[in-house]
């Protein structure tokens, strides 16, 4: 681990703007309304002060290339794959249109270690948001990077097994199909050109996903417009979530909420209850 003690603490400094355009895309995107408050709902900063390599500095999968130069903010961990696997949010203020966005990332952990399907490599990277020099959230983002999937390793997640989504242990669920136009408009607003999110035969030769991929933070946006549909906007403080399961476009997915007065779970689910997605939520 010696090799890579030198990016933790190594940080990156980006500015941005909530212009109105760009608030108006991301609630069309969701087919949400204007907020009656003028705030944009929780998720917003997921489209703000993305990264901005050239196309001549990305990868093959589509992420920017990750080199030993001092201008590479991850570090070149020799695993090519990698996956948003966590988040755990803090929601301190919200984001209104026309704020001017700042956002400083810090490198704060590298480790490997060996999984069941190989070595993995995980990076955990803190990010602070203001809005008009106003700290508007945190978050501790965790990042996995896995080795090249064999030419003939069995396709993930397996098709839908005879098994059913429990609706009736949860208070609130709402069923969606994430269609391929979704992920393009969610990945353009992002600025995410991870492959497996939008070149169907990339994600299935080279990553060997059965299909499309949906992200994961725009699962968990799905997940966060729930709560906020059962108890209002911008009320959450708290939010976390883990990527389980892949989840595959033009697949039904189920979102669900169920919770008490002090803490909130919620979840994402195939058709057949295979987990996708695990969240937890809370307002102090």
């Amino acid at each position: 681990m010696a090799g890579w003690d030198q990016w933790i603490g190594r940080t990156e400094a980006r500015a941005d703007r909530a212009d109105e355009a760009l608030c108006r895309r991301w609630l069309a995107m969701f087919d949400l309304p204007a907020p009656a408050d003028g705030a944009m709902p929780q998720g917003f900063h997921f489209c703000l002060c993305t990264p901005e390599a050239p196309t001549a500095a990305l990868g093959p999968d589509g992420h920017p290339a990750r080199d030993q130069s001092p201008a590479s903010f991850f570090p070149p961990l020799p695993l090519p794959r990698r996956m948003w696997a966590a988040s755990a949010i803090r929601f301190l203020a919200p984001i209104r249109p026309g704020a001017v966005i700042g956002r400083t990332s810090r490198i704060v952990a590298v480790s490997e270690k060996d999984g069941s399907t190989g070595r993995l490599g995980f990076v955990e990277v803190e990010h602070v948001t203001t809005a008009d020099k106003v700290e508007a959230v945190r978050e501790r983002q965790t990042l996995v990077y896995r080795g090249a999937a064999a030419p003939d390793a069995p396709l993930s997640p397996p098709p839908p097994g005879d098994g059913t989504f429990a609706a009736d242990e949860w208070d609130t669920v709402r069923s969606i199909v994430p269609s391929a136009t979704l992920l393009f408009r969610y990945s353009a607003l992002t600025f995410n050109t991870h492959r497996i999110h939008y070149d169907a035969p990339y994600a299935r030769e080279a990553e060997r996903y059965r299909g499309l991929v949906v992200h994961g933070p725009l699962i968990a946006s799905l997940l966060l417009q729930l709560a906020a549909g059962h108890y209002g906007d911008n009320r959450l403080k708290t939010f976390d979530f883990r990527a389980v399961s892949p989840a595959i476009a033009g697949e039904p997915l189920h979102l669900a909420l169920r919770g008490t007065d002090d803490a909130l779970e919620l979840g994402a689910f195939a058709s057949d209850g295979r987990q996708t997605l695990k969240a937890s939520a809370g307002w102090a």
